[in-house]
């Protein structure tokens, strides 16, 4: 039992619909249905792998890939995230940054783009960044393809990065406890502090971890809340530097800023937004984790 928990926390794979071939460019109507079918899709499948129910995943599986799979669930995001539709989350991102000062400083700074769809998105044209992308199915030659759980950890301080993206890649993660060492995750890849990026101006704020989850993960989750969010990240060593709601999306940017609360963490599920209309999604973290 313990093994296959391991393997489970271990990889992103199971949290995504599978891979067929590409779809065609489809409208706005059709990207969003196809986009919440996936969802809702998805959740069922990690409810019935939870259960040990094989004849209902395998089911639900197979209803996945008759949608067209996990490059028809790209071709539809990557429509929700062209230019022309506004869909582009890391445009927040920049709106945020000190553009002007980093641009001063002279110096690209180094970004780890998580379940990248693109190459051509805003941060990735601004010139400012030294981008790594990586994604589980790359759509792009500039993309790697790679499971961030399985992504080797760098062997030196200037092999890390300045700043980490996560848009819309935590809330795929099928287990509570996963998204939790996902979070964990993140500390081995950024810096310690800005110091140690030589040619960064201190008061920028860097490192950081860009983060985008659905609205609903925040605003309508019956075992987390942006309070909640707010106190595993704080445990985490993070600070909140910028946050903002929009209508699907909750963004929120954090710098790291101090070393781990405490050298064991446990962050659990509770009941913090009752209500039968509420969904289930829930971030937990237990470290160090149990053999």
């Amino acid at each position: 039992m313990g093994t296959k928990r391991k393997q489970l926390l271990k990889s992103l794979k199971t949290g995504r619909p599978p891979t067929v071939k590409s779809a065609r460019s489809m409208s706005r109507k059709a990207s969003r249905t196809l986009i919440n079918s996936h969802h809702q899709l998805r959740k069922r499948r990690s409810q019935a792998a939870a259960k040990g129910d094989k004849d209902a995943e395998a089911a639900i599986t197979a209803e996945i890939t008759s949608l067209g799979g996990l490059d028809h669930y790209q071709q539809a995001s990557l429509q929700g995230q062209s230019l022309d539709r506004g869909g582009d989350t890391s445009k927040v991102l920049l709106e945020w940054l000190p553009v002007r000062e980093m641009k001063s400083a002279g110096k690209e700074l180094k970004m780890l783009e998580v379940g990248s769809l693109s190459t051509r998105n805003a941060c990735s044209r601004s010139g400012l960044f030294d981008m790594v992308h990586i994604d589980l199915n790359s759509q792009d030659p500039g993309i790697l393809q790679q499971d961030f759980m399985e992504r080797p950890l760098p062997e030196t301080e200037t092999a890390k990065f300045d700043i980490i993206s996560l848009s819309l890649v935590l809330n795929f993660v099928p287990e509570a406890a996963g998204r939790g060492q996902m979070l964990l995750r993140t500390l081995n890849f950024l810096r310690h502090d800005a110091a140690s990026s030589p040619g960064t101006p201190p008061d920028l704020p860097f490192p950081s971890l860009f983060l985008v989850l659905p609205r609903s993960c925040i605003t309508n989750a019956r075992y987390f809340t942006q309070s909640r969010l707010e106190e595993l990240m704080t445990t985490l060593g993070y600070e909140l530097v910028q946050a903002k709601l929009a209508h699907k999306l909750a963004y929120s940017l954090w710098k790291r800023a101090r070393p781990l609360a405490s050298a064991s963490i446990e962050f659990t599920k509770r009941e913090v937004n009752p209500g039968r209309t509420r969904n289930n999604f829930v971030v937990t973290l237990k470290h160090p984790a149990p053999a």
